[in-house]
């Protein structure tokens, strides 16, 4: 059990739970405010902002108490794929327990709203895809349940992910360039 020890994983671990965890805590401000919290998500992914910013709190933690200042490229990645993939999952589950054991009406409300927008945005999607596919659509929506959430959310946050990681890793990597001036 020695491998949770290393601060490379150590760090982004604990920063990735708390990710997740405010994400969550998101959820429920918005479903006890009376707001369908998934749909919202689903079409507007504000709660990635929160990954964002445990995620530059965590390189920015790393590179200054264990890097020394010091931070390469790849160990930014690390940490912050790290950190995305814990909490999209923790959230992802934790709201997958809350509408399957605590508020079932919450996911049934999400998939009524995700109904009504698909049949508000009906002329676009034959348009692009055939009536066929509509059809087949809202047939795969009304049959959804919630166990497709922890697993979505992982996928929609790693998707949103990629560039922000990248920047991050890029904005606080800093090297020792003193071997190159003997």
């Amino acid at each position: 059990m020695n491998y949770f020890n290393h601060p490379l994983l150590k760090i982004p671990l604990l920063f990735g739970l708390g990710a997740g965890l405010a994400v969550f805590l998101y959820f429920l401000s918005m479903h006890f405010l009376g707001i369908s919290a998934l749909y919202v998500n689903e079409k507007y992914p504000f709660d990635f902002g929160i990954h964002i910013i445990l995620m530059v709190a965590a390189v920015w933690y790393y590179r200054r108490n264990v890097g020394n200042g010091l931070l390469h490229m790849w160990e930014g990645l690390t940490i912050c794929y790290i950190v995305n993939t814990v909490g999209a999952l923790l959230s992802g589950w934790l709201i997958y327990g809350f509408v399957t054991l605590v508020d079932p009406t919450e996911f049934t409300r999400y998939i009524s709203d995700l109904q009504h927008f698909q049949i508000s945005d009906k002329a676009n999607y034959v348009k692009a895809f055939g009536e066929e596919a509509y059809k087949a659509q809202l047939a795969k929506t009304a049959g959804t349940t919630p166990d497709v959430l922890p697993l979505s959310m992982l996928g929609k946050k790693t998707l949103l992910g990629i560039l922000p990681i990248l920047i991050i890793s890029l904005l606080f990597r800093k090297q020792d360039y003193s071997i190159m001036n003997p």
